[in-house]
């Protein structure tokens, strides 16, 4: 009984772990924080443990092609459609720390954190140096 027991615990665990994990697994729509205008489709994966985001969809027609003129180095002049943004994350508690985020319209990358704020809103939180000084974004679910 006690071999029963333990294996259902196991079970239980592994399964609460790998929901939290699906929760932020997704496709968001990306809300900027400064216009309240939607701007695009990040879909948010996960790749050898880590959680990553990339640009599937820009909404406004008027920026279907654009590039990423502002970055440096390998992401310089790629498009913006298909450019990953979101790199590196790692699961601490109920959200997501250690990675960073590109801005592709500044060509700026900024540290990041993102917590699932119920099943539909992400807090996506870029920052340089502490948490306390950087923005907030609140994605939602498609």
């Amino acid at each position: 009984m006690k071999k029963y027991f333990l294996t259902f615990v196991m079970v239980a665990v592994a399964g609460i772990f790998s929901a939290a994990a699906q929760g932020v697994i997704g496709k968001w729509k990306t809300i900027d924080d400064e216009t309240g205008e939607a701007k695009s489709i990040v879909e948010i994966y996960e790749q050898n443990g880590k959680i990553y985001g990339k640009v599937v969809e820009i909404l406004n027609p008027a920026k279907k092609n654009a590039k990423c003129t502002k970055c440096e180095g390998s992401d310089k002049d790629k498009p913006i459609l298909g450019l990953v943004i979101i790199r590196g994350l790692e699961k601490d508690g109920d959200e997501y720390t250690d990675g960073d985020i590109l801005d592709p319209n500044k060509g700026k990358l900024y540290s990041c954190t993102i917590k699932l704020e119920g099943k539909d809103k992400l807090n996506v939180r870029g920052y340089l140096g502490f948490s306390l000084l950087g923005r907030s974004q609140t994605w939602t679910r498609v």
